[in-house]
């Protein structure tokens, strides 16, 4: 199966192809590019390099986030717009999910974070075992003191991933570690593997089904409420 990939929950931007499980190509940016600018160019130069058409592609996967509001609806309405040109089927994958492929790893536990503004974060927890990745902790918003204790019960080596550059200054227990910067966002090649394990002909309910994982409210609504007496 080729799996055409996309993901712009993050300030990066990434794209991807991968056939079976093996990724063939992958294209990501981090320039600080607005995604409705980069997103279109990254996809056309992708099918042109590898030379795969639009007809040989078999699923469209798409992060779901969490994330950033205005990244994740671009990408949603991408990836809706090409199922529904090409007549192809569409897989929504959680963001932390799809970050937790970037280190498949057994004997750690695998923190993806992303940023939820005023100093929170959503944090996930999973943990490779035998091959298959599984899920320790639901997305939960947290501190940074609450985001090491939820480690910290695992009772188990740690690696935070994800956006956690506000975390570099901070002093780490011994168990507990960032990842690389260079696999620390969102990989394309993540989205396309989780979608691939996730997806199921006989589960899709159409294409304009899926719905962004925001978690919380965005800080539009949340200052909206506040001036018109919302709770």
């Amino acid at each position: 199966m080729l799996v055409l990939a996309i993901d712009t929950a993050t300030k990066a931007c990434a794209v991807g192809l991968c056939r079976d499980g093996k990724i063939l190509a992958e294209y990501k940016i981090n320039m600080g590019m607005t995604h409705s600018e980069g997103l279109m160019p990254q996809l056309e130069q992708l099918l042109q390099r590898t030379g795969v058409q639009k007809g040989d592609i078999d699923l469209i996967a798409v992060s779901m986030g969490p994330g950033s509001f205005t990244g994740l609806r671009i990408g949603l309405a991408t990836a809706e717009a090409l199922a529904y040109a090409w007549q192809k089927p569409l897989q929504g994958v959680a963001t932390p999910l799809a970050l937790a492929y970037n280190l498949p790893v057994q004997g750690i536990v695998l923190s993806p974070v992303l940023d939820a503004q005023k100093g929170n974060y959503y944090q996930a927890l999973y943990e490779w075992q035998d091959g298959e990745v599984k899920e320790l902790q639901g997305v939960q918003v947290v501190n940074k003191q609450q985001l090491l204790e939820n480690l910290a019960v695992q009772g188990k080596p740690a690696v935070i991933l994800g956006e956690c550059n506000k975390l570099e200054g901070m002093e780490l227990p011994a168990w507990c570690s960032l990842a690389p910067d260079y696999l620390r966002l969102p990989q394309a090649a993540g989205t396309a593997l989780a979608a691939l394990k996730a997806y199921n002909p006989q589960e899709q309910n159409g294409i304009f089904g899926l719905e962004p994982y925001y978690i919380r409210k965005s800080e539009a609504e949340e200052l909206w409420e506040q001036k018109h007496g919302k709770q």
